[in-house]
């Protein structure tokens, strides 16, 4: 099992969960963050710290949001780490009651 980032984030990029993760499993680009699979420990620390609620234990992700099980991994594979707490995106708090945002990353 690990914890995915889905839809949520987009355009949010809210960074409080990586400022507590114990091994640095953030990968970031410039609109979202995703989780390295290979490198979560399944702590499920950065869960409650996420403010829109994007993070999922993989068994618990709404069928929606299956997708991102596999764009966490493939992203994880090509993104830098991010190991600490950066500032939300300039128009983050509008885009976090946005549900619809997949379309911003292809999918």
């Amino acid at each position: 099992m690990t914890f995915v980032v889905t839809e949520a984030c987009i355009r949010c990029k809210y960074t409080d969960c990586v400022a507590v993760c114990p091994v640095d499993a953030f990968r970031e680009d410039g609109i979202l963050l995703v989780i390295d699979p290979d490198d979560c420990i399944d702590c499920a620390v950065c869960v409650p710290e996420c403010p829109v609620e994007a993070i999922y234990a993989e068994e618990d992700l709404p069928q929606d949001q299956r997708v991102f099980t596999e764009f966490n991994a493939k992203q994880a594979k090509i993104l830098p780490t991010i190991s600490r707490m950066k500032p939300a995106l300039p128009d983050a708090d509008a885009w976090a009651t946005v549900r619809q945002k997949r379309s911003e990353v292809g999918l």
